[in-house]
């Protein structure tokens, strides 16, 4: 395999350095269908906890213990992983990370024990954050310093397809089958990314200054903590909405069980339409990406709890919440400016702080639930937490001017 440098800096090659627009396209395909396993993965349970519950013998609650395992992989995972790996080549750390995932995956599908199931989920998170961190990174490397949200997106974008296709297609066959395939074929991706990575992935050199010390240095950088408050946030507010969606559309707007699914087809496509054009848009302006897409979430997450009982907006209100993840490119862009040379462990933290976001915003929707206000009042608990994330924004933008000044 020919070697092509890959830049362990913010900035892209020189446009005459750059590689081909076919080697481009192929890079960015084997880190997509990374992201598609990893999506399928991480989603593919939600549909899948009563019968893990029935296999295991625990109440589906209990079952949900697993999600929370997964979560707690990712957010350990992502800053250890990218500070333990600092100086391995990024081909080989995302190769490692693949085959980690897979492997996790298929001996999910194989877990004699609740317990060991439960484990096997959180080593299956361990290399989610670090594998979005170092792909974003690649792939914006090897594209003009214009293009590099787009690129970010793209790779992205396999983790929005698997809301839309492979979360859907694999709760299917899990529950008419087995739940135990919808892991085995999760792992059958990893090691399908595997061989596109092996292939297509240019080799790339380690800087002779990568340290994990340098990694550390990350989080000695005030813009690293309010890009990733932003995220963790800012961001709440669609899981708050999200986590609840199914008795929202059964029970605030008295549609049947298969309405259900509509509901998540139409967060899928807002997901995949809100990457597309906050890609674009990103290219354009960071900042005005981002903080125009946390004024978008207070807006459309108040009309979510003021029109949740109709039929139709309930619809209409679901699509426009998932568009809002029209900030995931952004945030990860920059996350490598404002990084300077320790872009690996800023990078792969974003995906730390966006569960950290699902957390909180399932766990704010849970409290405002139980206090009284019905599964519609989740978007108002949203707006809120968009409305926090704002002033984190805020306090950001305001260090970059004076920081300009």
């Amino acid at each position: 395999m020919s070697e092509i440098a890959i830049n362990d800096s913010i900035e892209s090659q020189p446009d005459d350095e750059l590689p081909s627009a076919t080697t481009v396209a192929l890079v960015q395909l084997a880190l997509a269908c990374g992201g598609f396993g990893i999506g399928t993965g991480e989603f593919a349970i939600m549909g899948l906890l009563p019968n893990v519950a029935d296999t295991f013998s625990v109440t589906t609650p209990q079952a949900g213990y697993v999600i929370s395992a997964y979560a707690l992989g990712v957010v350990i995972g992502a800053p250890v992983i990218a500070v333990l790996a600092a100086k391995m080549a990024r081909r080989t750390l995302l190769l490692t990370l693949m085959l980690i995932f897979a492997a996790g995956n298929i001996s999910s599908a194989m877990a004699p024990t609740f317990e060991t199931f439960t484990l096997l989920r959180f080593v299956s998170g361990l290399p989610h954050g670090a594998y979005f961190g170092v792909a974003a990174l690649v792939a914006a490397s090897m594209v003009p310093v214009h293009r590099r949200a787009r690129a970010v997106g793209r790779v992205m974008l396999g983790l929005t397809v698997a809301t839309l296709l492979g979360t859907p297609l694999t709760t299917f066959f899990g529950q008419s089958l087995d739940w135990q395939i919808a892991f085995f074929s999760v792992g059958m991706l990893g090691l399908l990314t595997v061989v596109l990575i092996w292939f297509y992935v240019p080799q790339d050199r380690v800087s002779e200054e990568a340290s994990f010390l340098r990694e550390l240095g990350a989080f000695r950088r005030p813009q690293v903590w309010l890009t990733l408050g932003i995220a963790a946030v800012g961001y709440g507010g669609m899981f708050a909405m999200f986590s609840y969606i199914a008795s929202t559309t059964t029970q605030v707007a008295m549609l049947p069980e298969t309405a259900v699914p509509i509901m998540l087809v139409l967060f899928g496509v807002g997901m995949n339409a809100g990457n597309f054009i906050g890609s674009w848009l990103a290219d354009k302006s960071l900042l005005g990406t981002i903080g125009g897409s946390l004024v978008y979430n207070i807006v459309v997450l108040t009309t979510f709890s003021l029109t949740a009982a109709n039929p139709y907006m309930l619809g209409l209100s679901v699509f426009l919440v998932g568009c809002g993840f029209a900030a995931g490119p952004a945030l990860q862009t920059r996350l490598m400016d404002v990084a300077a040379d320790a872009q690996t462990l800023a990078a792969a933290s974003n995906h730390s702080a966006f569960n950290i976001a699902n957390a909180i915003g399932a766990w704010l929707g849970g409290l405002v639930i139980a206090w009284g206000y019905g599964f519609a009042a989740t978007g108002y608990v949203g707006a809120a937490l968009s409305f926090l994330g704002l002033f984190v924004f805020a306090a950001s933008a305001r260090l970059e001017r004076r920081a300009g000044a």
